[in-house]
């Protein structure tokens, strides 16, 4: 499954947006997503939200502080994964982790995250879906400053 689907798109409104990080599923079966980034105190690593199919959840309230956020999600029903090179540390229930290193030692999983540069916008959303992009992993993006 290794899906994702990535096209940055700046959203015009006459309105103005609030300001967040969205993931929505555009998958039927519930997926599990959580999302890493770079605070003033070091990288932090929270989950797992769960998103039902064809639904999106708000990961982060408020303008975002970051540039870069990193991205991991699992199919719960079906298998499969949305992931990406960056590898940050995970936990099976509930989380909040900081630091990135040493999962294995500190008790924690390895999950590779993707990427996504927000260009510094106030909001962004990502979109998981079925099929995988170029044969690799297809991630939306949108963002609004």
């Amino acid at each position: 499954m290794s899906g994702f689907a990535i096209a940055g798109s700046a959203l015009a409104t006459a309105t103005p947006a609030l300001a967040d990080f969205r993931v929505c599923n555009a998958t039927q079966s519930l997926v599990g997503v959580s999302i890493g980034y770079r605070a003033s105190t070091g990288w932090v690593t929270e989950g797992w939200w769960h998103i039902e199919g064809s639904t999106c959840k708000t990961l982060i309230e408020g303008a975002l502080s970051s540039r870069y956020y990193y991205l991991y999600a699992e199919d719960a029903e079906r298998g499969g994964r949305w992931d990406g090179p960056v590898n940050m540390c995970v936990a099976e229930r509930e989380f909040k982790i900081a630091g990135a290193g040493d999962c294995f030692a500190r008790g924690f999983q390895r999950a590779g995250f993707q990427e996504y540069d927000t260009r510094e916008q106030a909001s962004w959303m990502v979109q998981l879906t079925d099929e995988p992009a170029n044969g690799g992993a297809a991630v939306t993006g949108t963002g609004n400053q």
